[in-house]
C-alpha cells in the first residue's frame, strides 16, 4: 500500500512538472509572437479602421492620425504606474478622414488626494495631432461595487459600454501612445509579461516534491529497514 501510494504520487507530481513547463513552451511561443509585432511595420489608421479583427494585431506599433475628443476624456482611478498611484487618461481619438475612433491610453498622471473629486488639467492639442502608439488591450478591470460607471473619474472602462456613451464607431481594441509631447503625461507602461517564470518556478516546486517523496519511500522503506535488519 505504501508502495503504491509512493509510486502515485511521483508520478502525479512529475505529471504536474511536465504540464508546467509545456505551459512555460507556450507561454514562450506567446513571448516570441508578442515581441515579433513590436519589430513589424506601424499600421497607419486607414489600415487599423479596416481591420476585421485588430484584436490579432495586438502589440504592433501604429501612428496615427486624427483629432482629440477631449471633452470625452476618461481618468481611471487606482492605476500606479512606477510604484506610484495616480490615473490613467484615456481620450478617444478620431481618425483623420473617417468615422472611425480609437481609445488612447495617453498616460498616466497623479491623483489629487486632497480633493479627490478634482481631476487634473491635461494639455490637450486642437487641430489634426500624429500620435505614436502601440496596439494594446484596453486597461485591466479592477473589482468595482455597483452597476455601469459613467463620469469623469471610473474605476474601469468597458470598451462596448463606452461606444454606445460615445454613440461613435470606436474601435474594439485601444492604443497605448509612447515617446514625449510635453502633455506631461508618464508613458512608462510595463512590459507585457506572459508569466513563463511563473510556470518555471512552479515546474521546479513539483519536480523537487517528486524527488522529496522519492527519496523519503527509499530512507524509510528501502534504507532504514536494511540497516535495522543489519544491526538485529
Amino acid at each position: 500500500m505504501i508502495t503504491l501510494s509512493a509510486v502515485l504520487a511521483v508520478s502525479g507530481t512529475l505529471a504536474l512538472g511536465r504540464w508546467q513547463l509545456s505551459r512555460a513552451a507556450q507561454k514562450v511561443a506567446l513571448q516570441a509572437s508578442i515581441d515579433a509585432k513590436a519589430v513589424m511595420p506601424k499600421l497607419n489608421g486607414a489600415t487599423l479602421a479596416m481591420l476585421t479583427d485588430p484584436a490579432i494585431e495586438l502589440h504592433r506599433g501604429v501612428t496615427l492620425r486624427g483629432r482629440w475628443i477631449g471633452e470625452r476624456t476618461v481618468f481611471l482611478d487606482n492605476r500606479p504606474m512606477n510604484g506610484k498611484p495616480g490615473l490613467y487618461v484615456l481620450t478617444p481619438l478620431q481618425l483623420e478622414g473617417r468615422a472611425a475612433v480609437v481609445l488612447l491610453q495617453r498616460g498616466w498622471v497623479a491623483r489629487n488626494f486632497i480633493d479627490r473629486a478634482s481631476v487634473p488639467r491635461i494639455d490637450t492639442a486642437t487641430g489634426v495631432v500624429e500620435v505614436q502608439g502601440r496596439i494594446a488591450p484596453p486597461p485591466g478591470k479592477l473589482y468595482e461595487l455597483g452597476g455601469t460607471e459613467s463620469g469623469l473619474i471610473r474605476q474601469n472602462l468597458d470598451l462596448a459600454q463606452f461606444r454606445a456613451e460615445l454613440g461613435l464607431p470606436l474601435l474594439t481594441v485601444s492604443v497605448q501612445q509612447i515617446g514625449a509631447t510635453g502633455d506631461g503625461l508618464l508613458r512608462d507602461w510595463p512590459r507585457p509579461d506572459t508569466g513563463i517564470d511563473k510556470h518555471y518556478g512552479y515546474a521546479v516546486q513539483w519536480f523537487a516534491l517528486s524527488a522529496l517523496i522519492a527519496l523519503l519511500y527509499v530512507w524509510f522503506q528501502i534504507v532504514r529497514r536494511f540497516i535495522t535488519a543489519r544491526c538485529s
